[in-house]
């Protein structure tokens, strides 16, 4: 284990050895790699490969499996095309960055999209104008290190249309991501929380700690849950993020109940529907109506079976 350690740490520049027991590394195929030496794993020496799908899911994927309703995947291609700002919470391995991945063909194939990752996760159909970076940790001498947040700044020099960044984690991440948002570029990001009041409690308090008049420039959470006793993912709910000037609160749209595995619409819209009227000049009747015929295609596509990433951007 220990010569396979050493092995992966040299082929990205890294070393593993009794004083440097921990090894953080990427496999020529991508996917992430972490070794650690005894006696921190007092057991013995340990590999661990975080694998990701080479065959990456999409949204009739995720409709064949039920994780989501047709309805609620129609409103969000219809909030993803009008380049609202979405930030897609939940638990570990709920299944946050793969929402996020099935959400992208959603783009118009006219946008320049950038994408910031720890580990290319993310798979976004050939055809779109795409640039994919990753974050590089420093040397064994301490340099060449590139962080999430040199990404970002860099990324806003870049003349984007789109930024999907992996995860939030710090105040310096998510100041750069809401000051992203707040000079006309739609964001989209995903965060560890539970519920939508989690996510603005999270963003509002230690670690990220961003002020509440930001956070009001994210117009929708979308929250992921997995059910570890049934073994599946679903979508728990999806919240408009209002801003009434003094808080900041989310007002559930649609929600998932458990014991029935169904889906519920809880409300009409108060804020979305009213800003897509505005940016697009769609009356109230017209959004209804394109959301139908949304709904219409992704039935028809998961009736037809059609679940190659390529496909699915292309019927969009």
């Amino acid at each position: 284990i220990y010569n396979y350690a050493s092995e992966v740490g040299r082929g990205v520049g890294k070393n593993i050895s009794s004083l440097h027991p921990l090894l953080d590394a990427h496999l020529p195929s991508g996917d992430r790699t972490n070794a650690t030496l005894n006696p921190i794993t007092t057991k013995g020496n340990t590999i661990t490969i975080r694998k990701f799908a080479r065959d990456p899911w999409t949204i009739t994927d995720f409709i064949e499996i039920g994780s989501i309703s047709t309805e609620m995947a129609a409103f969000l291609w219809l909030c993803m095309q009008y380049e609202l700002n979405i930030i897609v919470s939940g638990g570990t391995g709920s299944g946050k960055t793969s929402l996020l991945g099935v959400m992208t063909p959603f783009m118009p194939p006219s946008q320049r999209i950038l994408s910031i990752e720890d580990t290319r996760e993310l798979s976004l159909p050939e055809f779109l104008h795409w640039v994919p970076m990753t974050t590089r940790e420093a040397n064994p001498d301490g340099q060449g290190n590139v962080s999430m947040q040199d990404l970002l700044v860099n990324s806003l020099r870049m003349r984007p249309d789109r930024i999907l960044v992996g995860e939030i984690r710090r105040k310096k991440q998510a100041e750069v991501l809401f000051e992203a948002m707040q000079t006309g570029h739609s964001v989209y990001s995903t965060l560890h929380a539970d519920t939508a009041e989690t996510t603005i409690k999270r963003m509002t308090h230690p670690p990220i700690d961003v002020p509440e008049t930001v956070v009001g420039a994210v117009d929708l959470n979308v929250v992921m849950f997995r059910d570890r006793r049934r073994n599946f993912r679903r979508v728990l709910e999806i919240a408009e993020v209002i801003d009434d000037g003094d808080d900041v609160n989310p007002h559930k749209l649609y929600h998932w109940e458990s014991q029935e595995d169904s889906f519920y619409k809880e409300g009409q819209s108060r804020q979305v529907k009213s800003k897509l009227s505005k940016l697009t000049g769609m009356s109230q009747k017209d959004i209804e109506d394109d959301i139908e015929t949304k709904t219409e295609i992704l039935e028809w596509m998961v009736k037809k079976d059609v679940s190659d990433l390529d496909q699915v951007g292309r019927i969009v």
